[in-house]
C-alpha cells in the first residue's frame, strides 16, 4: 500500500467496464461509450478519435495504429496492423538520382500512407456494435466546437512550435491568436471538423477517397511527394497472427513485425533468463541489467525488424532460448558493454496509447501515433490533416533491411501489449514513447510481476532509457546514489529532457469479477470504471 501522505494515484476499481487513456475527456468517452451499451471496441475507436483531436501533438487521423483484440478475454488474440505504407512510386534509386540520402522529418518523403482511419473502419464494422458514425461523433464535436488544452499538451505543444511555423496551415491552425495556446486555453479545428464529419458519413472511403485524400496528395506533391491517389485508395490494413513469450509464469503477446513488439520479448526473455535482482525495483543492480539487456534486443530490433511482406524476419530464432543465452553471455553484471557484440543467428532460409476492457471482458489493447511531436509538422489545406512522419524509419541504403521501397511498411515503434494467464487475458497494457516502448513495456511488466508494485505504482515508477545515441536518460525519480552508481558501471547518463514516455494497464482479476486501472501521471489522462 502507498504512502498516502505523498503524492501518488490510487489504482482504480470497478466492475462493469473500464477505460484508460491518456487524456481525460478520451477517458470519459470511453465510458459514457461503454454505459450507453457500446462495447470495448466501440469505445476504443471513440476514445481514439477523439484523442486525435485533443493530443493533437501525438496523434490523429493521418496516423498509423495497431490494436490487440481479445473477445470476451479468452482464447487466441487477435491482432491488426493498420500501419501505412510508402507510395508506390517510392524506390530507393529515385531517391538516390535526386541527390536524397536520408529521409528528413518533416519533408513530404517522411509521409506514409495513413492507416488509422481504415483500421478505426474496420475494426467497429468488424467487432463494434455502434458503427463509425456515431463513433466519431465526440471527436467531431470537440474539433468543431472546442476543446481545453491540458497541462502536458501544452508542454509539448510549446516544445514543438519551431516544427509547427514550418507550414502555413499548421500555424494557422495551431497557432491561433498568434501563438501557442496555454493551459486552460480553448482551441478549435473547423477543418478537422468537416473531414471527421466526412468520413462520419462515407467510412473510409470519405478518407481514402474524394476531397480529403485529393487535398493531402496534391499538397505532398507540391512539395516534391511521390503520393497518388492510387495509393490512398488501396490502402489496407490486415489481420495478423500475434507472437508471444513466456515471462514469470504468464504469455505476452504482441503485435508480430513490422512493428517493434518483438524487441520487447527479446528484452523480456533476457530478462527472465537472468533472473530479477533483489528487492529494490530502483536498484542500481536492477537498472543495469534492465539497460544492458535494452541495449541487446535494441541492436536485434535494428538488424533484423522489417515488413514481413518484404524481409524475412527470423522470430522464430530471435526468441530462442538458445539465441537467448547467448545474448546474455554477452552481459556483464557489474560493468556496462563498452560495444555491441553481434550475435549471429543459426543459418535459416511521441504517440497514444489506451485500453478498454467491458462487462464482458472483451479486451482492447490500441496504439495510435503520428510518431515524433506533431509528426511531420504537414497538414492538408483544405482536409486539415495533419500528417505523420513514419518514413523517417526508412534507410536509404539499399542493403539495409527498412530500405525504402514501393509499398513497404517501416520499421514501426508503436507496440500494444496484452498478459495472459492460461487462457485468459490478464492485462491489456502499453507504455509510449516512441523508441523506448519495448524497454517501457519489460519495464512496466518487472514492475508489476518480479517487484510487487501495484498497477499504478508500476506504471509511475522512475525511467531510464538507453538511447540510440549510446546516453542513458534518466527521470527526476531516479535517487542520486542510483545515478553514481550507474555512472560508476559505465553508463553515460543525462537527465531526460522531457519525462519518458507514458503508459495504461488495465488489470483483469477474473475471480473477483473486477477491473483495476492505472494510467501514467506523465500525461494528462486516467483510468476510469463504473
Amino acid at each position: 500500500m502507498r504512502n498516502f501522505q505523498l503524492p501518488g494515484r490510487s489504482p482504480v476499481y470497478a466492475a462493469n467496464g473500464m477505460a484508460a487513456t491518456s487524456h481525460p475527456l478520451a477517458t470519459m468517452i470511453a465510458i459514457q461509450i461503454l454505459a450507453q451499451g457500446g462495447n470495448a471496441m466501440d469505445a476504443a475507436v471513440a476514445a481514439c478519435a477523439v484523442q486525435g483531436v485533443v493530443e493533437p501533438q501525438a496523434t490523429g487521423i493521418g496516423g498509423d495504429c495497431f490494436v490487440l483484440y481479445a473477445p470476451k478475454g479468452r482464447g487466441p488474440v487477435m491482432a491488426y496492423n493498420g500501419s501505412g505504407r510508402a507510395p508506390q512510386a517510392a524506390t530507393v534509386e529515385w531517391y538516390m538520382e535526386q541527390g536524397i540520402r536520408s529521409i528528413e522529418d518533416h519533408s513530404p518523403h517522411a509521409v506514409t500512407i495513413p492507416g488509422a482511419v481504415e483500421a478505426w473502419a474496420r475494426l467497429a464494422e468488424d467487432h463494434g456494435t455502434m458503427g463509425l458514425d456515431k463513433l466519431l461523433q465526440p471527436a467531431l464535436h470537440f474539433a468543431r466546437d472546442g476543446y481545453p488544452v491540458h497541462s502536458r499538451v501544452a508542454y509539448d505543444w510549446l516544445r514543438a512550435a519551431d516544427i509547427l511555423s514550418r507550414d502555413a496551415t499548421t500555424a494557422s491552425i495551431f497557432f491561433p491568436r498568434g501563438k501557442v495556446p496555454a493551459a486552460g486555453d480553448m482551441h478549435a479545428q473547423p477543418l478537422l471538423a468537416e473531414t471527421l464529419s466526412r468520413v462520419a458519413e462515407k467510412g473510409r472511403d470519405g478518407f481514402y477517397r474524394g476531397r480529403v485524400a485529393e487535398d493531402i496528395v496534391a499538397y505532398l506533391n507540391s512539395l516534391g511527394g511521390l503520393h497518388s491517389m492510387a495509393d490512398f485508395e488501396n490502402a489496407r490494413g490486415e489481420y495478423v497472427d500475434p507472437i508471444s513469450t513466456a515471462y514469470r509464469g504468464f504469455e505476452v503477446v504482441q503485435c508480430p513485425p513490422n512493428g517493434q513488439g518483438l524487441t520487447a520479448l527479446i528484452m523480456l526473455n533476457i530478462l527472465s533468463e537472468l533472473g530479477a535482482p533483489g528487492l529494490d525495483p530502483l536498484s542500481v543492480d536492477r537498472l543495469h541489467l534492465e539497460i544492458e539487456a535494452a541495449r541487446m534486443a535494441f541492436q536485434e530490433r535494428n538488424r533484423y525488424v522489417s515488413d514481413p511482406a518484404r524481409v524475412d524476419v527470423p522470430i522464430t530464432e530471435l526468441l530462442s532460448v538458445d539465441h537467448t543465452r547467448r545474448l546474455c553471455a554477452c552481459i556483464d553484471r557489474e560493468q556496462a558493454m563498452v560495444s555491441l557484440p553481434q550475435i549471429q543467428l543459426p543459418v535459416h532460409g511521441d504517440t497514444v496509447y489506451l485500453c478498454v476492457v467491458d462487462r464482458d471482458n472483451n479486451a482492447v489493447s490500441m496504439i495510435n501515433s503520428i510518431y515524433t511531436l506533431f509528426g511531420s509538422g504537414l497538414t492538408g489545406p483544405t482536409s486539415g490533416v495533419l500528417l505523420q512522419n513514419r518514413g523517417t524509419s526508412f534507410s536509404l541504403d539499399p542493403d539495409h533491411v527498412n530500405c525504402i521501397a514501393p509499398q513497404k511498411r517501416p520499421m514501426h515503434t508503436i507496440i500494444p501489449g496484452m498478459l495472459k494467464k492460461d487462457q485468459n487475458i490478464v492485462m491489456p497494457f502499453g507504455v509510449m514513447g516512441g523508441q523506448y516502448q519495448p524497454m517501457g513495456h519489460a519495464h512496466l511488466l518487472s514492475n508489476f510481476l518480479d517487484y510487487g508494485l501495484d498497477i499504478q505504482e508500476s506504471i509511475d515508477l522512475a525511467r531510464v532509457f538507453e538511447t540510440p545515441e549510446g546516453y542513458v536518460e534518466v527521470e527526476d525519480g531516479i535517487p542520486e546514489p542510483v545515478r553514481h552508481g550507474l555512472i560508476s558501471r559505465g553508463h553515460n547518463l543525462i537527465r531526460a529532457e522531457a519525462p519518458i514516455g507514458g503508459g495504461q494497464a488495465i488489470w483483469i482479476d477474473w475471480k473477483k469479477g473486477l477491473l483495476v486501472g492505472g494510467s501514467d501521471p506523465r500525461k494528462d489522462g486516467c483510468a476510469l470504471g463504473y
